[in-house]
């Protein structure tokens, strides 16, 4: 099954305001900034909107639109509260991002009943708890499942039985297929590919020939074969924040306290989880596109804040020595993930104030909320933040 939420930024937002229930409203910020469309209403998707599409172009298509900034923390809190939702019905929940999550629940019939029956159950769950609809699609694969749930949105459930893999997939447009994007679809066009269906009567070698690897496994995917689990998450590996900024600068002042900013989100995301890290990685992305990432490994492992703050300046202090011009995105990273078992040295008294500091912080703002408590260079900031 893949659980979908229809529109789901916009749909928080009209949680919050039902004014804009029935509006095109488009969420990602200003229409004459140059940022891009997160996510627009299907009244906005009417006039040809979709998400990725540039902001400017998307007021020239929908003028009458509302544009909103978008409140983060919130997206990802109901999307905690959806993931739970779904975590009630089977163990096995694999998400795709904020607002779509795989589940598999063979074996599960005897417990809540036909696996239809169960996607209603879902659906009904999701929008009382949540107030936003959800589009299901159930299938014996993760692709037919994935396909079936874009079939009849919003709101829709599209169940495919086992065997009508095949039969379900022929006939849909080869736009459909994920994994045969532009390029793809180029190059099978010679061949008279136009449907799915195109595809799987094509014999193996000639899309092997044609496409390398990438054929076999389209082949298999065009006759309804897919043996992809599902795969709860694991433990992250790294954690990491970036911002892109409105206007390419170089304010050096502007772009630490960005990354004070985010030092804090990591390092609180770190101590959260009851982990610590060995590497920090600074990502600078320059107005002509050159990106340079440079990291650092410390023997000790740690979850300050301070520590990946001046550890990300002292790399930043490097990058910019060897090239100094407008930046437009910096981004802050740990990775060398471990436990938090650790040993503090009797005489480093410092060590211990510092967590005994963070530890009363991170439960100031978990109380109320991030923003409550701030350092002086990053009060700046203040605007271009959602917490």
């Amino acid at each position: 099954m893949l659980v979908d939420l229809d529109a789901f930024f916009v749909s928080v937002e009209r949680v919050l305001n039902p004014d804009l229930n029935g509006r095109p409203v488009i969420v990602g910020g200003d229409p004459d900034g140059r940022g891009v469309v997160s996510c627009a209403s299907y009244e906005a998707r009417a006039y040809g909107v979709h998400a990725a599409m540039p902001l400017k172009q998307a007021a020239r298509l929908c003028p009458q639109a509302v544009f909103i900034h978008g409140t983060f923390a919130r997206y990802r809190e109901a999307s905690a509260r959806f993931m739970a939702i779904l975590g009630e019905f089977t163990p096995l929940v694999e998400p795709m991002g904020l607002d779509e999550a795989y589940l598999d629940l063979t074996g599960f019939e005897p417990l809540y009943g036909p696996v239809r029956e169960t996607a209603m159950r879902i659906k009904s769950k999701v929008h009382s708890d949540l107030g936003v609809t959800a589009s299901i699609g159930i299938g014996t694969s993760k692709l037919v499942a994935k396909i079936a749930s874009d079939m009849k949105k919003p709101d829709g459930l599209v169940v495919v039985a086992p065997g009508e893999e095949r039969s379900f997939l022929a006939p849909l447009p080869i736009e459909k297929m994920p994994f045969a994007g532009p390029k793809t679809r180029e190059a099978l066009r010679p061949l008279g590919v136009k449907t799915i269906g195109n595809l799987a009567a094509l014999p193996l070698s000639v899309l092997k020939n044609r496409l390398g690897s990438q054929g076999e496994v389209l082949h298999r995917y065009a006759r309804g074969i897919d043996d992809r689990e599902v795969e709860p998450p694991q433990e992250a590996k790294s954690i990491s924040r970036e911002t892109t900024f409105a206007k390419d600068n170089l304010d050096i002042a502007f772009i630490k306290a960005t990354l004070r900013y985010q030092s804090e989100k990591v390092g609180a995301e770190l101590r959260c989880g009851g982990r610590r890290a060995r590497c920090v990685t600074l990502k600078l992305r320059y107005s002509d596109f050159e990106t340079v990432s440079r990291s650092r490994t410390l023997k000790e492992t740690f979850s300050d804040d301070q520590t990946i703050y001046d550890i990300g300046t002292e790399l930043l202090d490097k990058v910019l020595a060897q090239r100094r011009c407008l930046v437009r995105l910096v981004g802050i990273g740990v990775s060398g993930m471990a436990g938090d078992g650790r040993q503090l040295s009797m005489l480093d008294a410092s060590a211990e104030r510092k967590e005994q500091l963070n530890q009363a912080i991170d439960k100031m703002r978990q109380r109320y909320g991030f923003s409550s408590i701030q350092r002086g260079d990053t009060l700046r900031l203040s605007k271009l933040h959602d917490e």
